[in-house]
């Protein structure tokens, strides 16, 4: 980077830190990234695509089956869920989609009677698109 090129192609830039290092890498990238450099990256780390990159393409054996914004790529798989526990005598869960939180009759009945004891709402991750995209897990 000291000849401070327009283009950097970086593969697992932060494979092997320590965290520390790793964050540190991360905003160098960022930095260069603000600077309206062009920055391709090769990483199994999702954590990093999510973090790092405007878009991501997943390849599967030379062939590019997914490519978007990591947060598109998460919202086109649709699978934000909401997650409540309540105690109903005894510590109970439920659970369902966001998109069909207004029809969990069990949900809206627990909060009118106030008795949820946590909500959590949750959607896939970059590591879920990447298993379910390429049939792989991550090592």
């Amino acid at each position: 980077m000291l000849h401070n090129p327009d283009i950097l192609f970086l593969d697992e830039p932060t494979s092997g830190l320590d965290p520390t290092n790793s964050r540190l890498m991360k905003d160098m990238i960022l930095k260069e990234k603000e600077k309206g450099k062009t920055i391709f990256l090769t990483t199994h780390n999702m954590i990093d695509a999510s973090e790092l990159c405007d878009r991501v393409a997943f390849i599967v054996n030379g062939t590019i089956k997914a490519l978007d914004s990591p947060h598109q790529l998460i919202m086109h798989k649709g699978a934000a869920k909401v997650r409540y526990t309540y105690s109903d005598g005894r510590e109970r869960t439920g659970e369902c989609l966001l998109s069909k939180i207004s029809e969990d009759s069990i949900l809206a009945n627990l909060i009118k009677k106030n008795q949820i004891l946590s909500i959590h709402s949750s959607e896939p991750t970059l590591n879920d698109i990447f298993i379910e995209i390429t049939g792989r897990t991550l090592q």
